[in-house]
């Protein structure tokens, strides 16, 4: 098995053939003969392991990335490799969902369309699972596995406190303010990390993330799907029933013993509640995501959920290979469900890993749990991609900042509205 070998930024061209033309041009596509380079980012380590020990007849050097999200330096790496022609790797996982953007746009254009390529690994996709990686009308990307947010609550504090588990939205919002008042100390949510906006915003169908074209986009914090987000989020902070806290702060372990209801992702459960914040077993529960007052259905919002790209620069026997790895990592039981922590997107999988999980007995009641985990999907918003600019930086800079020096919702918001288009404007997209 080949070592790991651990990519910087001086390594910027990593043998996979040469090549001419510059980066968003057509280039000659090149066949190293069968042996393949994948970048992948720690956790993602044991996946191409993992593919090694499946396939010891194709030559595979794996190298491992830095998994930073919202990191610049891969970028630049990749404007490098079109400069010289060549150094691209053949399947890297990105660190940020956000570096799907770059990677499938006019400059860069690294990734290949998929569409034509794994035709069968596309249809075991929920369309809103495969959605961000549906770029213009082609696949760029897969899934590795899906993040939607569920509603998390401590069955046990509700049980010992009669307590009924909201369904709605504005349900939520009053328990939060009730429980605040009767239980000072106990938490409703957390607001610090950069994955908050997903959580209440992206779940409110708020336009923050609307993809027109590849060089516009739609902002308007001012539509009523994000104003009645922002007045949850009021009326919660007034209350003191949430945490300024991010969720992967050093203070949020301890913190979040304190948690007993919030929006969260899927991989909240085993990720976080269990192997992070070690709260005892059969106190969390999850149900089906909260629906806004006058809507008919559920609704929610998507935290995370990583994409593997592939190269459009590569053709013969090193793309066949490639493709087998592609293959691998999104569908093969091996790396999704024996290795992976997070609900596989490739939904053929997903019952085997359930059963896996449900081993654990963790969840105070499993068969609802992951019902609504393998639910959830469905009622992901749509009209929210992955762009050039990051909102959850944004947000974390603006929004988190400001709440945790004693700003109000109101007073935060503002800045956050200026900073998102600014930036977008900065990254070359026309607000809409």
């Amino acid at each position: 098995m080949a070592a790991v070998a651990l990519v910087g930024a001086a390594a910027l061209v990593a043998g996979c053939g040469s090549s001419v033309g510059p980066a968003g041009a057509d280039v000659q596509q090149t066949d190293s003969g069968g042996a393949i380079t994948v970048w992948v980012d720690p956790p993602r380590v044991p996946a191409a392991k993992a593919f090694q020990q499946a396939h010891p007849e194709i030559k595979t050097t794996i190298n491992q990335i830095d998994g930073t999200v919202g990191g610049k330096s891969l970028q630049q790496q990749f404007a490098q490799f079109n400069q010289a022609g060549k150094g691209w790797p053949d399947a890297i996982f990105f660190p940020s969902n956000d570096d799907i953007a770059w990677a499938s746009g006019a400059q860069v254009n690294y990734t290949a369309d998929l569409t034509d390529l794994v035709p069968d690994v596309i249809k075991g996709y929920q369309e809103e699972v495969i959605s961000p990686c549906k770029i213009d009308g082609k696949i760029r990307c897969l899934r590795n596995d899906a993040a939607p947010d569920v509603f998390w609550y401590n069955k046990a504090f509700f049980t010992q406190n009669g307590y009924t588990v909201p369904k709605t939205w504005e349900e939520y919002g009053d328990l939060a303010v009730r429980i605040a008042k009767e239980h000072p100390g106990k938490l409703s949510g957390f607001t610090g990390d950069a994955y908050a906006p997903d959580r209440y915003l992206w779940a409110s169908g708020c336009p923050t993330n609307a993809r027109q074209s590849e060089t516009e986009v739609h902002i308007d914090l001012n539509d009523p799907k994000c104003a009645r987000a922002k007045d949850l989020l009021a009326k919660l902070v007034q209350a003191k029933a949430l945490s300024t806290l991010g969720i992967f702060d050093a203070d949020a372990a301890k913190s979040g013993k304190d948690l007993v209801m919030s929006p969260g992702a899927a991989w909240w459960g085993d990720y976080l509640f269990r192997q992070s914040w070690k709260i005892p077993a059969g106190q969390m529960t999850a149900i089906t995501p909260l629906t806004w007052n006058g809507e008919s259905k559920p609704a929610t919002g998507n935290e995370g959920g990583g994409l593997w790209g592939f190269s459009r620069h590569i053709t013969g026997k090193q793309l066949e290979n490639t493709l087998t790895f592609a293959k691998f990592v999104a569908t093969d039981p091996r790396w999704q469900v024996e290795l992976s922590t997070g609900l596989p997107a490739y939904g053929p999988v997903q019952d085997a890993w359930i059963a896996k999980q449900s081993k654990q007995k963790y969840f105070a009641d499993d068969k609802t749990t992951f019902a609504a985990i393998k639910g959830a999907t469905a009622f992901v918003q749509p009209d929210h991609s992955y762009l050039l600019y990051n909102t959850g930086s944004v947000w974390t800079e603006t929004v988190a900042a400001g709440l945790a020096s004693g700003k109000t919702v109101d007073q935060a918001w503002t800045g956050f509205n200026d900073e998102l288009v600014k930036q977008a404007k900065a990254m070359g997209y026309t607000i809409k």
